[in-house]
Protein backbone atom coordinates (compact mmCIF):
# COMPACT_ATOMS: atom_id res chain seq x y z
CA UNK A 1 0.00 0.00 0.00
CA UNK A 2 2.98 2.24 -0.21
CA UNK A 3 3.80 2.37 3.52
CA UNK A 4 7.52 2.00 4.16
CA UNK A 5 8.82 0.46 7.33
CA UNK A 6 9.19 3.30 9.83
CA UNK A 7 12.80 4.34 10.22
CA UNK A 8 13.10 5.54 13.82
CA UNK A 9 12.98 2.83 16.43
CA UNK A 10 12.55 3.57 20.10
CA UNK A 11 14.88 1.95 22.59
CA UNK A 12 15.75 2.23 26.27
CA UNK A 13 19.01 3.93 25.31
CA UNK A 14 17.10 6.98 24.11
CA UNK A 15 16.61 9.99 26.36
CA UNK A 16 13.73 9.47 28.76
CA UNK A 17 11.17 12.11 29.58
CA UNK A 18 11.53 12.20 33.37
CA UNK A 19 14.35 13.48 35.56
CA UNK A 20 16.06 10.54 37.24
CA UNK A 21 15.00 11.42 40.80
CA UNK A 22 11.44 12.57 40.10
CA UNK A 23 8.79 10.25 41.52
CA UNK A 24 6.24 8.98 38.94
CA UNK A 25 3.05 11.00 39.17
CA UNK A 26 -0.22 9.12 39.73
CA UNK A 27 -3.93 9.92 39.79
CA UNK A 28 -4.11 9.29 43.53
CA UNK A 29 -5.08 12.87 44.48
CA UNK A 30 -7.14 13.46 41.34
CA UNK A 31 -9.16 10.35 42.15
CA UNK A 32 -10.23 11.77 45.53
CA UNK A 33 -12.12 14.59 43.82
CA UNK A 34 -13.22 13.01 40.55
CA UNK A 35 -13.45 9.22 40.84
CA UNK A 36 -16.54 7.48 42.13
CA UNK A 37 -16.71 6.52 45.78
CA UNK A 38 -16.44 2.85 46.46
CA UNK A 39 -16.92 1.81 50.10
CA UNK A 40 -14.47 -0.95 50.86
CA UNK A 41 -15.85 -4.28 52.07
CA UNK A 42 -15.41 -4.65 55.82
CA UNK A 43 -14.76 -7.64 58.03
CA UNK A 44 -14.54 -8.18 61.78
CA UNK A 45 -11.63 -9.83 63.56
CA UNK A 46 -11.92 -10.26 67.34
CA UNK A 47 -14.54 -7.57 67.43
CA UNK A 48 -12.41 -5.01 65.54
CA UNK A 49 -13.59 -3.62 62.19
CA UNK A 50 -10.93 -3.83 59.49
CA UNK A 51 -10.92 -2.34 55.98
CA UNK A 52 -9.85 -4.73 53.25
CA UNK A 53 -7.37 -3.57 50.65
CA UNK A 54 -8.81 -2.97 47.22
CA UNK A 55 -11.19 -0.12 48.06
CA UNK A 56 -11.61 3.27 46.40
CA UNK A 57 -8.01 4.19 47.06
CA UNK A 58 -7.02 1.57 44.49
CA UNK A 59 -9.24 2.79 41.66
CA UNK A 60 -6.28 4.74 40.24
CA UNK A 61 -3.95 1.71 40.31
CA UNK A 62 -3.41 -1.17 37.88
CA UNK A 63 -5.83 -4.09 38.09
CA UNK A 64 -6.53 -7.24 36.14
CA UNK A 65 -10.20 -7.22 37.07
CA UNK A 66 -12.93 -5.66 34.86
CA UNK A 67 -14.92 -2.76 36.31
CA UNK A 68 -18.71 -2.64 36.64
CA UNK A 69 -18.89 1.14 36.91
CA UNK A 70 -16.92 3.97 35.25
CA UNK A 71 -14.01 5.54 37.09
CA UNK A 72 -15.29 9.10 36.79
CA UNK A 73 -18.11 10.11 39.11
CA UNK A 74 -19.80 12.31 36.51
CA UNK A 75 -20.57 9.30 34.31
CA UNK A 76 -22.42 7.31 36.99
CA UNK A 77 -25.90 8.68 36.22
CA UNK A 78 -25.47 8.36 32.46
CA UNK A 79 -26.41 4.75 31.91
CA UNK A 80 -25.38 4.33 28.25
CA UNK A 81 -22.06 6.17 28.67
CA UNK A 82 -21.34 4.33 31.91
CA UNK A 83 -21.87 1.00 30.15
CA UNK A 84 -19.60 2.07 27.29
CA UNK A 85 -16.89 3.08 29.78
CA UNK A 86 -16.99 -0.42 31.29
CA UNK A 87 -16.83 -2.06 27.86
CA UNK A 88 -13.87 0.16 26.96
CA UNK A 89 -11.97 -0.84 30.10
CA UNK A 90 -12.70 -4.51 29.42
CA UNK A 91 -11.27 -4.02 25.91
CA UNK A 92 -8.18 -2.28 27.33
CA UNK A 93 -7.64 -5.31 29.57
CA UNK A 94 -7.89 -7.56 26.51
CA UNK A 95 -5.47 -5.42 24.49
CA UNK A 96 -2.93 -5.31 27.31
CA UNK A 97 -3.22 -9.03 27.96
CA UNK A 98 -4.51 -8.48 31.53
CA UNK A 99 -7.41 -10.90 31.11
CA UNK A 100 -5.89 -14.39 31.46
CA UNK A 101 -6.49 -16.44 28.35
CA UNK A 102 -8.33 -13.62 26.63
CA UNK A 103 -5.47 -11.80 24.90
CA UNK A 104 -6.44 -10.76 21.41
CA UNK A 105 -4.41 -8.69 18.98
CA UNK A 106 -6.45 -9.08 15.81
CA UNK A 107 -5.93 -6.11 13.49
CA UNK A 108 -7.64 -2.95 14.65
CA UNK A 109 -10.68 -4.62 16.20
CA UNK A 110 -9.68 -3.75 19.78
CA UNK A 111 -8.36 -0.24 19.13
CA UNK A 112 -11.61 0.53 17.31
CA UNK A 113 -13.60 -0.51 20.38
CA UNK A 114 -11.38 1.54 22.69
CA UNK A 115 -11.25 4.78 20.74
CA UNK A 116 -14.51 4.98 18.78
CA UNK A 117 -16.51 6.02 21.87
CA UNK A 118 -14.34 8.94 23.04
CA UNK A 119 -14.01 10.23 19.48
CA UNK A 120 -17.80 10.48 19.27
CA UNK A 121 -18.50 11.46 22.89
CA UNK A 122 -16.25 14.11 24.37
CA UNK A 123 -17.29 13.19 27.92
CA UNK A 124 -15.64 9.76 27.49
CA UNK A 125 -12.18 11.16 26.64
CA UNK A 126 -11.21 11.87 30.25
CA UNK A 127 -12.49 8.42 31.24
CA UNK A 128 -10.32 6.64 28.66
CA UNK A 129 -7.21 8.62 29.60
CA UNK A 130 -7.87 7.82 33.26
CA UNK A 131 -8.28 4.13 32.44
CA UNK A 132 -4.99 4.05 30.54
CA UNK A 133 -3.12 5.94 33.27
CA UNK A 134 -4.65 3.58 35.87
CA UNK A 135 -3.33 0.54 34.00
CA UNK A 136 0.13 2.12 33.70
CA UNK A 137 0.35 2.80 37.44
CA UNK A 138 2.24 0.17 39.47
CA UNK A 139 1.80 -2.36 36.67
CA UNK A 140 4.00 -5.33 37.59
CA UNK A 141 3.71 -7.03 34.19
CA UNK A 142 6.20 -5.69 31.65
CA UNK A 143 4.33 -6.90 28.58
CA UNK A 144 1.09 -5.39 29.83
CA UNK A 145 2.79 -2.07 30.54
CA UNK A 146 4.30 -1.97 27.04
CA UNK A 147 0.88 -2.46 25.46
CA UNK A 148 -0.52 0.21 27.75
CA UNK A 149 2.02 2.68 26.41
CA UNK A 150 0.97 1.71 22.89
CA UNK A 151 -2.56 2.80 23.81
CA UNK A 152 -1.26 6.03 25.36
CA UNK A 153 0.69 6.79 22.16
CA UNK A 154 -2.38 6.16 20.00
CA UNK A 155 -4.69 8.18 22.28
CA UNK A 156 -2.45 11.26 22.35
CA UNK A 157 -2.54 11.38 18.56
CA UNK A 158 -6.34 11.21 18.44
CA UNK A 159 -7.89 13.55 21.02
CA UNK A 160 -7.14 15.76 23.99
CA UNK A 161 -8.72 15.76 27.44
CA UNK A 162 -10.29 18.41 29.68
CA UNK A 163 -8.09 21.18 31.06
CA UNK A 164 -8.51 19.78 34.59
CA UNK A 165 -7.18 16.37 33.58
CA UNK A 166 -4.61 17.75 31.11
CA UNK A 167 -2.35 18.90 33.96
CA UNK A 168 -2.50 15.41 35.49
CA UNK A 169 -1.95 13.67 32.15
CA UNK A 170 1.00 15.88 31.22
CA UNK A 171 2.61 15.39 34.64
CA UNK A 172 1.93 11.64 34.48
CA UNK A 173 3.66 11.23 31.13
CA UNK A 174 6.49 13.64 31.96
CA UNK A 175 7.48 11.70 35.08
CA UNK A 176 7.57 8.32 33.33
CA UNK A 177 10.94 7.02 32.20
CA UNK A 178 9.59 5.16 29.18
CA UNK A 179 11.07 5.43 25.68
CA UNK A 180 7.93 6.84 24.07
CA UNK A 181 6.89 9.18 26.90
CA UNK A 182 8.50 12.20 25.23
CA UNK A 183 6.83 11.39 21.92
CA UNK A 184 3.46 11.04 23.67
CA UNK A 185 3.87 14.57 25.08
CA UNK A 186 4.71 15.92 21.63
CA UNK A 187 1.70 14.16 20.11
CA UNK A 188 -0.54 15.58 22.83
CA UNK A 189 0.71 19.10 22.05
CA UNK A 190 0.19 18.60 18.29
CA UNK A 191 -3.33 17.34 18.91
CA UNK A 192 -4.07 20.45 20.98
CA UNK A 193 -2.84 22.64 18.08
CA UNK A 194 -4.31 20.77 15.13
CA UNK A 195 -7.54 19.42 16.55
CA UNK A 196 -8.90 15.96 17.19
CA UNK A 197 -9.30 13.14 14.73
CA UNK A 198 -12.68 11.80 13.55
CA UNK A 199 -11.88 8.10 13.25
CA UNK A 200 -9.99 5.51 15.33
CA UNK A 201 -6.34 4.84 14.36
CA UNK A 202 -5.61 3.44 10.94
CA UNK A 203 -4.07 -0.02 11.04
CA UNK A 204 -0.78 1.48 9.78
CA UNK A 205 -0.57 3.58 12.96
CA UNK A 206 -1.43 0.60 15.17
CA UNK A 207 1.13 -1.65 13.50
CA UNK A 208 3.78 1.07 13.73
CA UNK A 209 3.60 1.43 17.50
CA UNK A 210 3.21 -2.32 17.99
CA UNK A 211 6.56 -2.66 16.21
CA UNK A 212 8.01 0.02 18.52
CA UNK A 213 8.35 2.66 15.84
CA UNK A 214 7.11 6.25 16.09
CA UNK A 215 7.71 7.51 12.54
CA UNK A 216 5.63 6.33 9.60
CA UNK A 217 7.12 6.78 6.14
CA UNK A 218 4.48 6.68 3.44
CA UNK A 219 5.25 6.20 -0.23
CA UNK A 220 3.66 8.77 -2.58
CA UNK A 221 3.49 8.15 -6.33
CA UNK A 222 3.82 10.80 -9.04
CA UNK A 223 2.52 10.83 -12.65
CA UNK A 224 6.03 10.48 -14.13
CA UNK A 225 6.28 6.97 -12.62
CA UNK A 226 8.53 8.07 -9.77
CA UNK A 227 7.81 7.95 -6.05
CA UNK A 228 9.22 9.20 -2.76
CA UNK A 229 8.62 8.42 0.91
CA UNK A 230 7.32 11.09 3.29
CA UNK A 231 6.77 11.12 7.05
CA UNK A 232 3.05 11.10 7.87
CA UNK A 233 2.09 11.83 11.46
CA UNK A 234 -1.25 11.16 13.15
CA UNK A 235 -1.81 14.93 13.04
CA UNK A 236 -0.84 15.35 9.36
CA UNK A 237 -3.58 16.90 7.26
CA UNK A 238 -3.69 16.51 3.48
CA UNK A 239 -2.70 20.14 2.88
CA UNK A 240 0.35 19.70 5.16
CA UNK A 241 1.56 16.72 3.14
CA UNK A 242 0.90 18.57 -0.14
CA UNK A 243 3.08 21.45 1.06
CA UNK A 244 5.81 19.05 2.15
CA UNK A 245 5.79 17.28 -1.21
CA UNK A 246 5.85 20.50 -3.26
CA UNK A 247 8.74 21.81 -1.15
CA UNK A 248 10.72 18.57 -1.55
CA UNK A 249 10.20 18.65 -5.33
CA UNK A 250 11.16 22.33 -5.53
CA UNK A 251 7.82 23.35 -6.99
CA UNK A 252 6.78 26.99 -6.87
CA UNK A 253 3.39 26.26 -5.31
CA UNK A 254 1.14 23.41 -4.18
CA UNK A 255 -1.99 25.35 -5.12
CA UNK A 256 -4.33 23.25 -7.25
CA UNK A 257 -2.61 19.99 -6.30
CA UNK A 258 -4.20 17.21 -4.30
CA UNK A 259 -3.53 13.81 -2.79
CA UNK A 260 -5.47 10.92 -4.31
CA UNK A 261 -6.16 7.52 -2.78
CA UNK A 262 -6.35 4.60 -5.20
CA UNK A 263 -8.13 1.64 -3.68
CA UNK A 264 -9.69 -1.08 -5.78
CA UNK A 265 -10.91 0.58 -8.97
CA UNK A 266 -11.59 3.91 -7.24
CA UNK A 267 -9.34 6.98 -7.27
CA UNK A 268 -10.56 9.52 -4.73
CA UNK A 269 -9.26 12.99 -3.93
CA UNK A 270 -8.36 13.69 -0.28
CA UNK A 271 -9.98 16.94 0.99
CA UNK A 272 -7.16 19.29 1.96
CA UNK A 273 -8.50 19.91 5.47
CA UNK A 274 -8.84 16.21 6.38
CA UNK A 275 -6.36 14.33 8.52
CA UNK A 276 -4.59 11.94 6.16
CA UNK A 277 -5.14 8.76 8.16
CA UNK A 278 -8.74 9.77 8.94
CA UNK A 279 -9.56 9.97 5.25
CA UNK A 280 -7.90 6.67 4.39
CA UNK A 281 -9.78 5.06 7.26
CA UNK A 282 -13.06 6.65 6.11
CA UNK A 283 -12.59 5.44 2.53
CA UNK A 284 -11.73 1.87 3.51
CA UNK A 285 -14.75 1.73 5.83
CA UNK A 286 -16.97 3.14 3.07
CA UNK A 287 -15.74 0.54 0.59
CA UNK A 288 -16.22 -2.25 3.13
CA UNK A 289 -19.80 -1.16 3.87
CA UNK A 290 -20.57 -0.74 0.19
CA UNK A 291 -19.21 -4.23 -0.45
CA UNK A 292 -17.18 -2.96 -3.35
CA UNK A 293 -14.53 -5.34 -2.11
CA UNK A 294 -15.83 -8.53 -0.52
CA UNK A 295 -13.46 -9.65 2.20
CA UNK A 296 -13.57 -10.38 5.90
CA UNK A 297 -14.68 -7.75 8.44
CA UNK A 298 -11.09 -7.05 9.51
CA UNK A 299 -9.53 -7.15 6.03
CA UNK A 300 -6.98 -4.41 5.36
CA UNK A 301 -7.32 -3.05 1.85
CA UNK A 302 -4.29 -2.30 -0.25
CA UNK A 303 -4.16 1.31 -1.36
CA UNK A 304 -1.76 3.70 -3.06
CA UNK A 305 -1.31 7.44 -2.58
CA UNK A 306 -0.83 9.69 -5.59
CA UNK A 307 0.00 13.39 -5.74
CA UNK A 308 -1.30 15.18 -8.85
CA UNK A 309 -2.71 18.45 -10.09
CA UNK A 310 -6.45 18.61 -9.58
CA UNK A 311 -7.39 22.21 -10.44
CA UNK A 312 -5.89 23.91 -13.49
CA UNK A 313 -7.14 27.43 -12.79
CA UNK A 314 -3.80 29.22 -13.03
CA UNK A 315 -1.53 26.75 -14.79
CA UNK A 316 0.68 28.32 -17.46
CA UNK A 317 3.33 26.13 -19.17
CA UNK A 318 6.85 27.27 -18.34
CA UNK A 319 5.83 29.08 -15.15
CA UNK A 320 6.72 26.15 -12.87
CA UNK A 321 9.25 23.96 -14.69
CA UNK A 322 9.33 21.12 -12.16
CA UNK A 323 5.54 20.94 -12.03
CA UNK A 324 5.44 20.83 -15.85
CA UNK A 325 8.06 18.10 -16.10
CA UNK A 326 6.87 15.84 -13.25
CA UNK A 327 3.10 16.41 -13.39
CA UNK A 328 1.51 18.49 -16.14
CA UNK A 329 3.02 16.70 -19.15
CA UNK A 330 2.30 13.23 -17.80
CA UNK A 331 -1.27 14.14 -16.79
CA UNK A 332 -2.10 15.75 -20.14
CA UNK A 333 -0.52 13.08 -22.36
CA UNK A 334 -3.12 10.31 -21.81
CA UNK A 335 -6.00 12.73 -22.56
CA UNK A 336 -4.43 13.60 -25.91
CA UNK A 337 -3.76 9.97 -26.87
CA UNK A 338 -7.34 8.97 -26.01
CA UNK A 339 -8.56 11.49 -28.57
CA UNK A 340 -10.40 13.78 -26.14
CA UNK A 341 -9.05 17.06 -27.58
CA UNK A 342 -9.95 18.58 -30.96
CA UNK A 343 -6.55 18.35 -32.63
CA UNK A 344 -5.55 19.02 -36.25
CA UNK A 345 -3.33 16.66 -38.23
CA UNK A 346 -0.51 19.23 -38.24
CA UNK A 347 -0.72 19.71 -34.48
CA UNK A 348 -0.78 15.94 -33.98
CA UNK A 349 2.49 15.56 -35.93
CA UNK A 350 4.18 18.30 -33.88
CA UNK A 351 2.96 16.80 -30.62
CA UNK A 352 3.91 13.30 -31.79
CA UNK A 353 7.47 14.46 -32.43
CA UNK A 354 7.66 16.00 -28.96
CA UNK A 355 6.27 12.85 -27.30
CA UNK A 356 8.78 10.74 -29.25
CA UNK A 357 11.62 12.96 -28.04
CA UNK A 358 10.49 12.47 -24.44
CA UNK A 359 9.82 8.72 -24.54
CA UNK A 360 11.84 7.11 -27.32
CA UNK A 361 14.63 9.39 -28.64
CA UNK A 362 17.35 7.97 -26.39
CA UNK A 363 16.57 4.38 -27.43
CA UNK A 364 16.26 5.42 -31.12
CA UNK A 365 13.09 3.34 -31.47
CA UNK A 366 11.64 3.25 -34.97
CA UNK A 367 8.87 5.87 -35.13
CA UNK A 368 6.60 3.65 -37.23
CA UNK A 369 6.51 1.03 -34.46
CA UNK A 370 5.24 3.48 -31.83
CA UNK A 371 2.76 5.59 -33.84
CA UNK A 372 -0.18 4.47 -31.67
CA UNK A 373 1.74 5.66 -28.57
CA UNK A 374 2.36 9.18 -29.87
CA UNK A 375 -0.66 10.06 -32.06
CA UNK A 376 -4.27 10.62 -30.79
CA UNK A 377 -6.34 7.47 -31.23
CA UNK A 378 -9.06 9.27 -33.23
CA UNK A 379 -6.48 10.43 -35.81
CA UNK A 380 -4.56 7.19 -36.34
CA UNK A 381 -6.55 6.25 -39.45
CA UNK A 382 -6.51 9.70 -41.01
CA UNK A 383 -3.39 8.66 -42.90
CA UNK A 384 -1.01 5.71 -43.13
CA UNK A 385 1.75 5.01 -40.65
CA UNK A 386 4.23 5.86 -43.39
CA UNK A 387 2.71 9.34 -43.84
CA UNK A 388 2.57 9.89 -40.10
CA UNK A 389 6.24 8.93 -39.79
CA UNK A 390 7.24 11.40 -42.51
CA UNK A 391 5.42 14.30 -40.82
CA UNK A 392 6.71 13.41 -37.37
CA UNK A 393 10.31 13.17 -38.62
CA UNK A 394 9.95 16.58 -40.28
CA UNK A 395 8.67 18.12 -37.04
CA UNK A 396 11.32 16.30 -34.99
CA UNK A 397 14.16 17.66 -37.13
CA UNK A 398 12.91 21.23 -36.70
CA UNK A 399 13.53 20.93 -32.96
CA UNK A 400 16.98 19.42 -33.19
CA UNK A 401 18.92 19.61 -29.93
CA UNK A 402 15.84 19.98 -27.70
CA UNK A 403 16.09 18.09 -24.40
CA UNK A 404 13.32 15.75 -23.19
CA UNK A 405 12.31 18.21 -20.45
CA UNK A 406 12.19 21.07 -22.94
CA UNK A 407 10.03 18.86 -25.17
CA UNK A 408 7.58 18.34 -22.30
CA UNK A 409 7.13 22.09 -21.86
CA UNK A 410 6.84 22.64 -25.62
CA UNK A 411 4.14 19.94 -25.70
CA UNK A 412 2.20 21.74 -22.98
CA UNK A 413 2.50 25.09 -24.77
CA UNK A 414 0.76 23.62 -27.84
CA UNK A 415 -2.15 22.16 -25.82
CA UNK A 416 -2.39 25.31 -23.69
CA UNK A 417 -3.86 27.14 -26.70
CA UNK A 418 -6.87 24.81 -26.74
CA UNK A 419 -10.06 25.51 -24.74
CA UNK A 420 -9.91 21.98 -23.33
CA UNK A 421 -6.43 22.31 -21.79
CA UNK A 422 -6.35 21.09 -18.19
CA UNK A 423 -9.72 19.38 -18.46
CA UNK A 424 -10.93 16.27 -16.71
CA UNK A 425 -12.88 14.30 -19.34
CA UNK A 426 -15.85 12.00 -18.76
CA UNK A 427 -17.58 9.78 -21.31
CA UNK A 428 -21.32 9.95 -20.57
CA UNK A 429 -24.75 9.13 -21.97
CA UNK A 430 -27.78 11.43 -21.81
CA UNK A 431 -31.41 11.47 -22.94
CA UNK A 432 -32.68 14.59 -21.16
CA UNK A 433 -31.79 17.19 -23.82
CA UNK A 434 -32.83 16.51 -27.42
CA UNK A 435 -30.42 19.14 -28.73
CA UNK A 436 -27.45 17.00 -27.64
CA UNK A 437 -26.40 13.55 -28.95
CA UNK A 438 -26.93 10.53 -26.73
CA UNK A 439 -23.18 9.95 -26.31
CA UNK A 440 -21.17 12.92 -25.07
CA UNK A 441 -17.86 13.98 -23.64
CA UNK A 442 -18.02 16.22 -20.59
CA UNK A 443 -14.91 18.29 -19.85
CA UNK A 444 -14.69 20.06 -16.50
CA UNK A 445 -12.06 22.81 -16.40
CA UNK A 446 -11.57 26.39 -15.22
CA UNK A 447 -14.16 27.61 -17.75
CA UNK A 448 -16.92 25.43 -16.31
CA UNK A 449 -18.67 22.29 -17.54
CA UNK A 450 -18.14 21.78 -21.28
CA UNK A 451 -20.46 19.56 -23.34
CA UNK A 452 -18.47 18.08 -26.23
CA UNK A 453 -19.49 16.03 -29.29
CA UNK A 454 -17.86 12.63 -28.81
CA UNK A 455 -16.95 12.26 -32.51
CA UNK A 456 -16.14 15.74 -33.85
CA UNK A 457 -14.88 17.07 -30.47
CA UNK A 458 -16.83 20.29 -31.12
CA UNK A 459 -17.79 22.11 -27.92
CA UNK A 460 -21.61 22.12 -28.03
CA UNK A 461 -22.07 24.20 -24.86
CA UNK A 462 -20.09 25.64 -21.96
CA UNK A 463 -21.90 25.93 -18.65
CA UNK A 464 -20.06 28.51 -16.48
CA UNK A 465 -19.91 27.75 -12.77
CA UNK A 466 -22.01 30.86 -12.12
CA UNK A 467 -24.92 29.29 -14.01
CA UNK A 468 -24.88 25.98 -12.18
CA UNK A 469 -27.63 26.11 -9.57
CA UNK A 470 -27.54 22.59 -8.22
CA UNK A 471 -26.22 19.11 -8.88
CA UNK A 472 -26.71 15.66 -7.47
CA UNK A 473 -24.86 12.41 -8.06
CA UNK A 474 -25.24 8.71 -7.43
CA UNK A 475 -23.41 5.50 -8.33
CA UNK A 476 -24.51 5.71 -11.99
CA UNK A 477 -25.80 9.25 -12.57
CA UNK A 478 -24.88 12.92 -12.42
CA UNK A 479 -27.67 15.51 -12.71
CA UNK A 480 -27.11 19.24 -13.27
CA UNK A 481 -29.58 22.10 -12.89
CA UNK A 482 -28.49 25.14 -14.91
CA UNK A 483 -29.90 28.67 -15.15
CA UNK A 484 -31.54 30.89 -12.53
CA UNK A 485 -34.77 31.03 -10.55
CA UNK A 486 -36.73 32.40 -13.52
CA UNK A 487 -35.54 29.91 -16.12
CA UNK A 488 -33.58 26.72 -15.65
CA UNK A 489 -32.98 23.37 -17.31
CA UNK A 490 -31.80 19.96 -16.18
CA UNK A 491 -29.12 17.83 -17.75
CA UNK A 492 -29.19 14.19 -16.63
CA UNK A 493 -26.02 12.24 -17.36
CA UNK A 494 -25.28 8.54 -16.98
CA UNK A 495 -21.76 7.68 -15.81
CA UNK A 496 -19.99 5.42 -13.34
CA UNK A 497 -17.62 8.29 -12.49
CA UNK A 498 -20.26 10.60 -11.03
CA UNK A 499 -18.37 10.74 -7.71
CA UNK A 500 -15.37 12.25 -9.52
CA UNK A 501 -17.51 14.80 -11.37
CA UNK A 502 -19.19 15.78 -8.11
CA UNK A 503 -15.89 16.22 -6.28
CA UNK A 504 -14.25 18.17 -9.10
CA UNK A 505 -17.20 20.52 -9.57
CA UNK A 506 -17.33 21.12 -5.81
CA UNK A 507 -13.60 21.91 -5.74
CA UNK A 508 -13.69 24.30 -8.71
CA UNK A 509 -16.67 26.23 -7.34
CA UNK A 510 -15.07 26.43 -3.89
CA UNK A 511 -11.90 27.75 -5.54
CA UNK A 512 -13.87 30.38 -7.49
CA UNK A 513 -15.67 31.50 -4.33
CA UNK A 514 -12.41 31.65 -2.35
CA UNK A 515 -10.74 33.69 -5.10
CA UNK A 516 -13.70 36.09 -5.17
CA UNK A 517 -13.52 36.52 -1.39
CA UNK A 518 -9.79 37.28 -1.63
CA UNK A 519 -10.46 40.01 -4.19
CA UNK A 520 -13.13 41.54 -1.97
CA UNK A 521 -10.81 41.53 1.03
CA UNK A 522 -7.84 42.96 -0.86
CA UNK A 523 -7.12 46.60 0.02
CA UNK A 524 -8.21 49.13 -2.55
CA UNK A 525 -5.39 50.73 -4.54
CA UNK A 526 -4.21 54.05 -3.19
CA UNK A 527 -5.60 57.04 -5.11
CA UNK A 528 -3.20 58.64 -7.53
CA UNK A 529 -1.84 61.99 -6.45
Amino acid sequence: MGVNKPQRRISPSQMYGAPINEKPHTLRNYALDHFRSLPSPKSSVNGATLQRPGGSKDLWRHTRAPITEPLLRRLLNKEELAHQACVTFHTILRYMGDLPGRQSRIGIELTDLIFDGPLKQEILRDEVYCQIMKQLTDNPIRGSEERGWELMWLATGLFNCSQILLKELTHFIHTRRHPIAVDCLKRLQRTARHGQRKFPPHHVEVEAIQHKTTQIYHKVYFPDDTDEAFIVKSSTRAKDLCQTISHRLHMKSAEGFSLFIKIGDKVISVPEGDFFFDFVRHITDWIRKGRIITEGPNAQFTYQVFFMRKLWSSTVPGKDRNADVIFHFHQELPKLLRGYHQCSKEEAAILGALIYRVKYAESKTDIASVIKNIIPSDLLKVQSNYEWKKEIVRAYNKDSGMSPDEAKIAFLKVIYRWPTYGSAFFEVNQASDSSFPEHLLVAINKQGVNIIHSQTKDILATLPFSQIMHWVSGPTFFHLTVGDSSAFSKLMLETSLAYKMDDLLTSYIAHVLASTDKLKMAPAPAPKK
